[in-house]
């Protein structure tokens, strides 16, 4: 009997979980077919049942954080995308760049843990990690808007910027593990984007 529509949405699900928490730990080069398998409970031979390539589960497992670690990330730090303001912004900032969030690697946004990964990818993965870029940019511009006119050419770049300094602070303080420097980049980086937030 064959396998349902849900059961196999489920199965894709696991190993798409499990690649994105080794993908962000190992790397893109570090992981194989076989690890993802058995992280997700599963042998090897099911795995082409859901994805053709590792280039393809790649981009499933970056594009996968913005409606599951990050959609709890973004609960977590008291995200309410229905009730957004510069005080949300700021609490998206607090949270991207805190020292849980370097801390968590399993769990860290692809933008942080893949970045190099990601540049030498292809272009269906690339566009996953823009999607993820695009929609923390947006949040932010939504959240200065509330405080600002719509039609202000200075609330995208001022989102830009903010989304640039959240990525930015932590892939560097992410290469710099247990490090004095790293807490002085997230909280440089903490410094300008809290800057932006109050100058709308």
């Amino acid at each position: 009997m064959p396998y349902s529509k849900e059961h196999k949405d489920r199965t894709r699900s696991r190993i798409t979980e499990a690649a994105r928490i080794l993908f962000n730990v190992h790397g893109y080069h570090g992981v194989t077919i076989d690890m993802v398998m058995a992280g997700a409970g599963l042998t090897r031979g099911g795995f082409y049942n859901h994805f053709q390539t590792k280039e393809q589960l790649f981009a499933a497992a970056v594009a996968s954080f913005l409606m599951g670690k990050g959609a709890e990330w973004r609960d977590d730090a008291g995200i309410d995308p229905s009730a957004l303001s510069p005080q949300m912004a700021a609490q998206m900032v607090d949270s991207y760049l805190s020292a849980r969030h370097l801390g968590a690697l399993q769990d860290q946004c692809p933008m942080i843990a893949l970045p190099s990964d990601v540049a030498r990818a292809s272009p269906e993965v690339r566009a996953a990690y823009q999607d993820l870029l695009q929609a923390m940019t947006g949040l932010f511009q939504a959240s200065l808007t509330a405080a600002e006119r719509e039609d202000d050419p200075d609330l995208r770049q001022r989102a830009l910027a903010l989304s640039a300094l959240c990525v930015g602070g932590m892939v560097i303080a992410r290469t710099l593990p247990d490090s004095d420097l790293a807490s002085e980049i997230r909280a440089a980086a903490h410094a300008c984007a809290m800057a932006q937030i109050s100058a709308v």
